[in-house]
């Protein structure tokens, strides 16, 4: 039984492209059992949020629209968090937490109390993830059909790292679809704004960062669904350059395990040359693999960075 009062949320939602899911996601915030403060919708541009002002969460003053005026998730997410500052100057950093939602992410209704009792039980978790009942990145993405159906039991969970009935402490990182920090955190934290773009392992770094001052855990009891939406955010070629840059970067900068983001590299190098060879349409595995060896090439060169991704076309 909980013995504290339960900590207040608040939610972010960067979103590029995607008016119309991030608008289903605010009708899934609004049937939350524990409604958040305030939610936080932070687009790059105007038509990013487009129709988002008439939303009742909008509307009714629970939820605000931001235009950042940059695309890339970790600015995004950045000026969500710079306005929250504004929002909790007057809340004591452990009355409060923040819940950070892609726009294709949909939760079950108790995720946020359940997340809201979690920090209220364990004084040394710090962050957590939910339970991912399905991961639509892994396939062609899920309609918002598949994803209730996921989410009301219809559909047998998949297999997925982030997923499990118990308790599961991480080592590595959050999975940035669905993922809470305490306040402290996100008081003096901030996201890397030198991974551009679609901003990749971003999650993993943050996550890196706190873990000294805590716990991170994947709590089952947050149940929900990554539909995996497709329209990529970015091109194959400039993904498959992250793919090698970024984790190259996170462990030079000591937020990423050294075997851990080497594997995640190996990988990912293996499986886009194993669907190229193939000939796989659903994804841009050619150009994943071509900026792949662009990285590599860099990396021999002495001169591979995230942000050099910006000049590739």
């Amino acid at each position: 039984m909980i013995q504290n009062p339960l900590p207040q949320a608040f939610v972010i939602v960067a979103t590029k492209g995607r008016p119309v899911e991030t608008a289903n996601l605010l009708g899934y915030i609004a049937a939350q059992s524990h409604l958040p403060l305030r939610t936080l919708v932070v687009g790059a541009d105007a038509a990013d949020v487009a129709g988002l002002g008439s939303h009742p969460l909008v509307h009714g003053g629970q939820a605000e629209v931001l235009v950042c005026g940059r695309a890339g998730l970790t600015l995004q997410r950045n000026a969500g968090l710079d306005r929250l500052a504004g929002l909790v100057e007057e809340l004591k950093p452990a009355d409060w937490f923040v819940v950070f939602f892609d726009d294709d992410f949909r939760p079950a209704s108790n995720w946020l109390v359940c997340c809201a009792e979690r920090f209220a039980q364990s004084a040394e978790v710090v962050g957590l993830c939910g339970n991912l009942l399905a991961d639509g990145i892994h396939s062609s993405g899920y309609d918002e059909q598949t994803a209730r159906d996921y989410l009301l039991g219809k559909r047998a969970p998949e297999s997925h790292w982030a997923h499990g009935k118990q308790l599961t402490e991480l080592v590595d990182g959050l999975y940035g679809c669905n993922m809470a920090y305490r306040g402290p955190i996100a008081i003096t934290q901030r996201f890397d704004e030198k991974l551009p773009l679609y901003g990749w392992q971003e999650d993993i770094d943050f996550a890196g960062r706190a873990r000294r001052y805590g716990k991170l855990v994947c709590e089952p009891a947050c149940r929900g669904v990554h539909m995996g939406v497709q329209g990529a955010r970015t091109s194959g070629l400039r993904f498959g350059y992250s793919q090698i840059a970024n984790p190259v970067y996170l462990i030079r900068k000591g937020s990423m395990r050294t075997s851990f983001g080497a594997r995640l590299a190996a990988r990912n190098l293996a499986s886009n040359l194993f669907n190229s060879l193939r000939l796989n349409r659903r994804k841009d595995y050619t150009g994943r693999l071509r900026g792949n060896f662009q990285a590599l090439v860099d990396a021999g060169l002495g001169r591979l960075h995230p942000e050099r991704v910006l000049s590739i076309r």
